[in-house]
Order: structure tokens, then C-alpha cells, then sequence
């Protein structure tokens, strides 16, 4: 743990310091576009955060080759270039985009390019999934499925940053679970080390999302735009993938090993990575619904995502962002506590975490629900009243 730890530190106090300067220099040149009909701030900001998130991350993985304990991590260096070069050009996409608005067809293209690259040349893929034990993908299912869980949850990340802080935070919160599952998991069911890629990205997520934070909580004096979001959703998906491929198959089949609670047991190293990233999902399959029911593009931008109804309720974008946190920390627990408490026999443990779940649930529901005391965004002020004449 304590080598995670000190990547950790040291990961976050270096994407700080880069953050630092691409502000600088993007507000000495000013490299930031004009405001947007759908934008929720009001003043110009720069949108290349993303740049300073990507050299953490390289920072981490040049860091990781001093360090003995992650050499697991480069035992198969194609894999890591492969990850390292997707990132790079789904950086530069983002990027570009920030700066020259492309056509949302190019950066599609972009998006499957990079995708395949990761799970052609990298190798990262889904193998199998707990279905009847644990059936195993054909080559073009799985090469077809991977692609497309990585682009769908990089939409789905970039969807949601509309707000202050809002990815930074959803994806810290995330990875820190996600984290803590790798790491558990690797306890339980007695890998060699607890060394892995999956853990090491995990850490390395939450490591930049804690340096750039600062400079992107509300006022934001910074945004990680396309190329920072795009890049934590590829990021996240890549370390979701593999945890499911470096699972033993048999595992998933043996439930005297992963536990009778055939209901979730078996589920959890499939729904757990999905769950992370649920409010970003919901948001975007929303997101294309409306669209395509309008006959638009399931990308052309509008201002009807969660976190603008949230503002049109009434909440402050601060209040939007921190409900946010909330729902990503409740669901995301929940099904952790549901794993801790998985066991040989049926019902399992689950108690806690059906607990926590319920209480979190309804505390959210009321939090978010809950009227707001001054008039929603956009509407008139309330006419003053008028004094009887006698």
C-alpha cells in the first residue's frame, strides 16, 4: 500500500505544478474560446487541463520503472505503449477540439481508432463474462464489446463535465473505490502481488483528479475539456477492463470459492466497474434518447444534461457538483460493502451494504428533490407585491 501511496503523493503534486503552468501560459497567450449558449460559467477559461492530466499520468508511469514493486506492471511493455499511445492521441483529439470545435464525426472516428488500438495491439479485452459460469467471447465479439465499452464510457465521462469540478471529483471518488475493489480483490483471491496495472491506473486517476482539482473547483480557474475528460473516461474503462481479464475464469464459475450469492457474487467484477461510472452513463444513454428522438445527432450539444436540470431546480452549481459526489460515493460503496460481504453461503453479508445503499438512496433523493428557496435558473423574478389602498 504504501507504494501506491507514494505514487499517489507524488502523482498529485506534480499534475498541481503542471496544472499551474498551462494556466499561466494559456492565460498569458489566451488560448481559451468564447463562451457557449450551453455554458454555465461567464467568464473566458482555459480548457487545456487536460494537457497537465496527461503529463501526471506519464509522470506516474515514468515513475512506476524506479520502483520495483510495480516491474509487473512492464512485463508486457506492448500493452503499456499501446495504453500510453491511445491516451496521447485521444489527448491531442480533445484537445483540438477544445481550440477548433471538429466535427463530432471526426472525433467518433478518433474515439473507435483509439479504442481499437488498446484492445488490438494492447491486448486489453473482455474474455468472458459470469454468464452459466463463465462463458468465454468468440474473438470478434470480444474485440467488438471492448471497443465498444472505451468509447461509450468515454462519451459518457466528456457528457457529464459541465460544472466546476464535476468530472474531477465523480472520477476521484470512482477510482478510490474502484482502488480499494482491486485491491481486495487481489487479497482474496491470492494473486502473486498486489501490484497491478489496473490498481496502478486506478491511483494514477485519482492521483491527477487531485492535482488539477484546485485549480477547477467552482470558480474554476481552469477546465480539463475534451482532452481531460476524454482521456479519464479511456483511462477508466481500460482499468475496468482489466480487472476482468486478469480474473482466472474459473473463479466465476467455482462459487464455493467466489461465494453462493449467486445473485451478485459472481457479477460484482463486471457491475462494480459499471456502477463507478453510473451517473455519467445514465447521462449520456439520456443524452442520446433525446437527441436521436429530436432526429439530431446523439452528439450535438444541448443544455438539458442532469447537471443543468439540477441547476434549473434551483441548486447552486457548487450544490449540483457536491449531490453529484454524493450519488457517486453512495452507489459506488454500496456495491463495494456488497462485495466485502460476499461469502460461500447464501444470502451473503450483504446487509451493510443493502443499509448504506437504502439510507444513501433516500438522502440523496430528498438532497436533490428537495425545493429550492430561490427561483430556478432562467426564470422571472418574483413581481413585488402591491399595497392595498384603503
Amino acid at each position: 500500500m504504501k507504494h501506491y501511496l507514494f505514487t499517489l503523493i507524488i502523482t498529485a503534486a506534480l499534475t498541481f505544478t503542471l496544472t499551474w503552468v498551462v494556466w499561466r501560459v494559456s492565460m498569458r497567450y489566451k488560448l481559451y474560446p468564447g463562451i457557449r449558449e450551453r455554458d454555465v460559467h461567464k467568464n473566458p477559461t482555459p480548457r487545456l487541463g487536460g494537457v497537465a492530466m496527461f503529463l501526471g499520468v506519464l509522470g506516474a508511469f515514468a515513475l512506476s520503472t524506479a520502483v520495483p514493486y510495480f516491474q509487473i506492471i512492464w512485463q508486457e511493455p506492448a500493452r503499456v505503449w499501446a495504453i500510453l499511445g491511445a491516451t496521447l492521441l485521444i489527448v491531442v483529439v480533445g484537445v483540438a477540439d477544445d481550440l477548433w470545435d471538429l466535427d463530432w464525426f471526426l472525433k467518433l472516428g478518433a474515439q473507435f481508432l483509439v479504442a481499437w488500438i488498446i484492445v488490438g495491439p494492447g491486448g486489453v479485452q473482455i474474455f468472458y463474462l459470469p454468464v452459466g459460469g463463465a462463458t468465454y467471447l468468440s474473438g470478434w465479439i470480444s474485440v467488438a464489446l471492448s471497443v465498444l465499452v472505451i468509447v461509450v464510457v468515454m462519451n459518457a465521462v466528456n457528457f457529464i463535465d459541465g460544472l466546476d469540478g464535476l468530472v474531477a471529483g465523480v472520477v476521484l471518488i470512482a477510482n478510490v473505490v474502484f482502488f480499494a475493489y482491486t485491491y481486495l480483490l487481489a487479497r482474496d483471491f491470492e494473486f502473486s502481488s498486489y501490484s497491478s496495472l489496473a490498481a496502478f491506473l486506478a491511483i494514477t486517476l485519482v492521483a491527477v483528479c487531485v492535482g488539477f482539482l484546485p485549480f477547477n473547483w467552482s470558480p474554476a480557474r481552469l477546465f480539463m475539456g475534451d482532452g481531460g475528460a476524454l482521456m479519464l473516461g479511456l483511462l477508466m474503462a481500460v482499468s475496468a477492463l482489466l480487472v476482468n481479464g486478469n480474473l482466472p475464469p474459473q473463479l466465476l464459475a467455482d462459487n464455493d470459492q467466489f461465494g453462493r450469492s449467486q445473485l451478485l457474487g459472481a457479477f460484482i467484477p463486471v457491475l462494480l466497474p459499471i456502477v463507478v461510472v453510473l451517473l455519467p452513463l445514465l447521462d449520456f444513454g439520456l443524452a442520446v434518447i433525446r437527441r436521436m428522438s429530436k432526429g439530431k445527432s446523439p452528439f450535438s450539444p444541448d443544455r438539458k444534461h442532469l447537471h443543468h436540470r439540477m441547476l434549473d431546480m434551483g441548486h447552486t452549481d457548487r450544490d449540483a457538483v457536491l449531490i453529484f459526489y454524493a450519488w457517486t460515493a453512495v452507489v459506488s460503496f454500496s456495491v463495494l460493502l456488497m462485495y466485502i460481504g460476499t461469502t460461500a453461503g447464501w444470502p451473503g453479508l450483504y446487509g451493510p451494504g443493502v443499509a448504506f445503499a437504502a439510507l444513501g438512496v433516500t438522502a440523496c433523493l430528498i438532497v436533490t428533490l428537495m425545493p429550492s428557496r430561490r427561483a430556478p435558473r432562467g426564470a422571472a423574478p418574483p413581481a413585488p407585491e402591491r399595497k392595498s389602498v384603503a
